[in-house]
């Protein structure tokens, strides 16, 4: 299961806000949305992601077998 708990890590330690990656980055707000609820996202938005936040993927999204 991929999780994308370490990309609210990385926006609360960045100091970037949701609502500055939708209008200042052109983060679609449906994009957000799917992310909050665990839904697949394209690697293109991934590298989106990375470059805007110029973090790793590791900061972006994390995978948890179903046993944990």
């Amino acid at each position: 299961m991929i999780s994308y708990r370490p990309f609210y890590d990385t926006l609360l330690t960045k100091g970037i806000t949701e609502y500055a990656l939708i209008y200042k980055h052109g983060i679609s707000a449906n994009t957000l949305h799917r992310m909050k609820h665990g839904a697949a996202i394209t690697t293109k938005t991934l590298d989106t992601l990375c470059e805007v936040l110029e973090c790793s993927v590791a900061d972006i999204l994390e995978y948890k077998s179903e046993e944990s």
